[in-house]
């Protein structure tokens, strides 16, 4: 029996590594970013909101001051049934005739709220292409023309970076360091053509392509995922390539969960949605990853009991880890975030797997609460 699960381990600690290099290797090869390339796109910026008094007049100010040509963009937000004053605050605020405030009309219910107002905002459009964001978010001067500028012949999809505005204090350098994560997990992965994640806050496509795969339409079922099952769907279903706007420029900025109760619910729903990608080998890469990280949980388990033959495993297992981790991370510092502190990295990695395991599961099979509401899964 030893034998075997030392056996097990071991295959899991080869994938997982061969999982982090794929992600290193993607990232170092990813292509030179497009400049100063002539586009006469018409752009359509899809944003959603709820609730969100305390940021919309800062994301209008900050859309209205990109230089993208302004009879060649405009910006349409959509509200999702808020229940404070976001909704007068916007059409009260707006000075460029290019932005619309629209309300999700009432007979649109469902728990997908999200991707309806993303939709609906889509139906409302004039653009060929659709970027969609999100209204805690703020923008450099140049980020839609970086987006833009991704789109060659062959791109259906654009996926930017995001980072998070504060980080001050240990739960928000631990938090920023763990999505600084996911970005570059995402960046790499597009680059090695095995896309799998990416952030709303940030992603671009072709309408036309949009509407050829029926949007959001197979999975208004989930409460999240409306970034992601599209990307995934351009990738498998059409002949155009999905891309990684690596460029300090195209980089996002949000809001960070100011509590570890919202950054939880968070994760819980991004989460969510991992068992119902159309592509079962996306599936099958997720369960080996979960089952490495619970591997690491139970050879610890076994060495407390008295099983030392674990050691070795469980040593190389998490010095891979940390090792292949940290120069992803440090790969992303050098392209495209500022530097992180080394304590803080070791830090994250201890509380990684444990997290990695509890939001997987909670994921699974919890309801969680998001902008005021009790979603189901």
């Amino acid at each position: 029996m030893i034998i075997f699960l030392i056996t097990l381990f071991v295959i899991l600690l080869v994938y997982y590594n061969y999982f982090l290099l794929k992600i290193y290797r993607g990232l170092k090869n990813l292509p030179p970013v497009l400049r100063n390339e002539v586009n006469n796109h018409f752009i359509s910026i899809i944003i959603p909101f709820r609730n969100e008094s305390y940021n919309i007049l800062k994301n209008i100010t900050s859309i209205e001051e990109l230089n993208y040509p302004k009879d060649r963009f405009e910006a349409i937000y959509v509200d999702d049934n808020s229940t404070d004053d976001s909704y007068l605050k916007a059409l009260q605020t707006k000075k460029y005739s290019g932005i619309r405030v629209l309300k999700l009309p009432a007979e649109i219910k469902g728990r997908a709220n999200k991707k309806y107002a993303v939709r609906y905002g889509i139906s409302q459009s004039h653009g060929d292409i659709i970027v969609t964001t999100d209204v805690d978010c703020t923008y450099n001067k140049n980020w839609l023309n970086h987006i833009v500028n991704c789109f060659d012949g062959e791109t259906g999809f654009v996926s930017g970076p995001v980072v998070f505005s504060r980080t001050d204090g240990l739960f928000m350098k631990i938090q920023n360091l763990e999505f600084q994560g996911l970005v570059l997990a995402g960046a790499g992965l597009i680059n090695a053509g095995n896309p799998v994640i990416c952030n709303g806050a940030n992603i671009a496509y072709r309408k036309k392509i949009f509407e050829d795969v029926k949007g959001l339409d197979d999975n208004l079922h989930l409460s999240s995922g409306d970034d992601e099952f599209l990307m995934q769907k351009i990738y498998l279903n059409t002949n155009y390539k999905v891309r990684f706007c690596c460029n300090r420029e195209a980089i996002v900025v949000t809001e960070p969960s100011s509590k570890v109760r919202n950054f939880f619910n968070q994760r819980k729903r991004w989460a969510s949605k991992s068992l119902f990608y159309k592509n079962p080998r996306l599936i099958v890469q997720l369960l080996l990853i979960f089952m490495f990280y619970s591997g690491l949980i139970v050879q610890s388990a076994l060495i407390i009991a008295g099983y030392s033959a674990f050691l070795p495993t469980l040593a190389v297992s998490f010095f891979l880890k940390v090792l292949l981790e940290y120069l992803i991370i440090k790969k992303g510092e050098k392209m495209l975030f500022a530097r992180n502190q080394i304590s803080i990295f070791l830090v994250t990695e201890l509380l990684h797997v444990p997290y990695i395991i509890i939001t997987s599961i909670a994921g699974i099979f919890g309801n969680f609460n998001w902008k005021d509401r009790k979603l189901n899964r």
